[in-house]
C-alpha cells in the first residue's frame, strides 16, 4: 500500500514538474549573447522553467537564470531587448507577443 502510495506521488510530481515549464518562439535577427553564449540569428524555441530560460534551435541550446515578470498591458509582438556588453549584443529581456508577460534575463 505504502508503495503505491509513493508511486502516485512520484508520477503527480513528475505531471507537475513537465506543466509548470512553458515554452515559446522567438527570432533573435542578430547574433545575441545569452550567459555568456553568442547564438546566431534564427529561430528558437525559449523554454521557462521555475528561475531557468533555456534557449534552443536544433542541437544548439543555452540554460540562463531568467525570471517571468508581468507587464502593464500587452505586448503586440514578440520583442527582444539588448544591452551591449563588450561590442556585442547581450540579450535582457523578451517580452512576450500577444501576452503581458516578460522572460527577464539576470
Amino acid at each position: 500500500m505504502t508503495k503505491t502510495l509513493n508511486l502516485i506521488a512520484l508520477f503527480l510530481s513528475i505531471g507537475l514538474m513537465v506543466a509548470s515549464a512553458a515554452t515559446y518562439n522567438v527570432t533573435l535577427f542578430q547574433p545575441s549573447v545569452v550567459a555568456g553564449k553568442e547564438l546566431k540569428a534564427g529561430d528558437y524555441k525559449v523554454t521557462i522553467d521555475g528561475d531557468k530560460a533555456t534557449i534552443a534551435m536544433g542541437k544548439q541550446k543555452v540554460e540562463a537564470s531568467a525570471k517571468m515578470e508581468t507587464a502593464d498591458s500587452k505586448f503586440s509582438s514578440t520583442s527582444v531587448r539588448y544591452t551591449t556588453e563588450a561590442g556585442k549584443m547581450k540579450i535582457q529581456e523578451i517580452r512576450l507577443g500577444g501576452t503581458n508577460q516578460k522572460v527577464v534575463f539576470n
